[in-house]
């Protein structure tokens, strides 16, 4: 009977992978950014669909999903939504360190590696953030929301945003892509940059991106496309997903009054 039960509950979620993957081809994804405090049913919403993520995994609750960033003038949002604005399927956060908000880094690293702090704090005069948060639904996996774009988007943001020092944490399976965008692995933080977060047992490797505006360790690929999106905020593309489908992005990145 369990075993009845599995094989039907396993159907019952591929064809909901396959019906979600059809709907998408039939319409655009809209990419967006805005200053958490100015909008926070989205902040609502964005905080919903990573808390649903995290629960798959078996995590409750992780730093970068404190909510105590909704009234912080200084963490930008990036949202990754259906044309109508009715479904999320992703998003990240660009938390940027005034020294009144700890960045999710810090919070994570503290009771591992202390100096965490002092590297954040030297940073600042330059402009220093954590590019943090970031998830995508199951219904866009394998399409690069969470992989590419808004990892470029959230790079792209950066610049605009005049930050000198971007901070991230990766899963192993996304250091890689982190590399591509131009992160190097911190090696001065944890063992050699990777240590036990968000729970025992799962590796998070601490990654840096030291030139934001320059991009000399970017993909000479991924490096033509961020200047691009940072020079055009606005714009409208088909773009190539890694499974060579062609997936139609509005993007929406401007910010005002930065």
């Amino acid at each position: 009977m369990f075993s009845f039960l599995h094989y039907v509950c396993n159907l019952y979620y591929y064809l909901y992978i396959i019906i979600s993957r059809k709907l998408l081809e039939q319409f655009k994804l809209v990419i967006r950014v805005f200053r958490a405090k100015d909008d926070l049913v989205s902040c609502e919403k964005y905080v919903e669909g990573h808390t649903k993520v995290l629960r798959i995994y078996g995590i409750s609750m992780i730093t970068s999903a404190k909510v105590k960033w909704f009234d912080d003038p200084d963490t930008y949002v990036i949202m990754v939504e259906s044309e109508n604005g009715d479904k999320i399927y992703g998003g990240a956060r660009i938390q940027v360190a005034k020294g009144n908000l700890a960045l999710p880094i810090e919070d994570a690293l503290t009771k591992f590696d202390n100096n965490i702090h002092k590297y954040v704090a030297d940073r600042i005069p330059n402009g220093v953030g954590e590019l943090c948060g970031l998830w995508n639904s199951r219904e866009v996996a394998g399409l690069g929301v969470g992989s590419i774009y808004l990892g470029r988007v959230g790079v792209a943001l950066a610049m605009q945003l005049k930050l000198a020092n971007l901070y991230a944490l990766c899963a192993p399976a996304t250091v890689n892509n982190c590399m591509r965008v131009g992160f190097l692995v911190d090696e001065r933080l944890g063992n050699d940059g990777a240590f036990f977060y968000p729970k025992e047992g799962l590796v998070a490797t601490a990654v840096i991106l030291s030139d934001v505006q320059e991009l000399s360790t970017a993909e000479p690929s991924e490096r033509s496309k961020i200047f691009e999106l940072s020079r055009s905020p606005i714009q409208h593309k088909f773009e190539i997903s890694p499974r060579q489908k062609e997936i139609e992005i509005d993007y929406n990145l401007s910010i005002q009054d930065i």
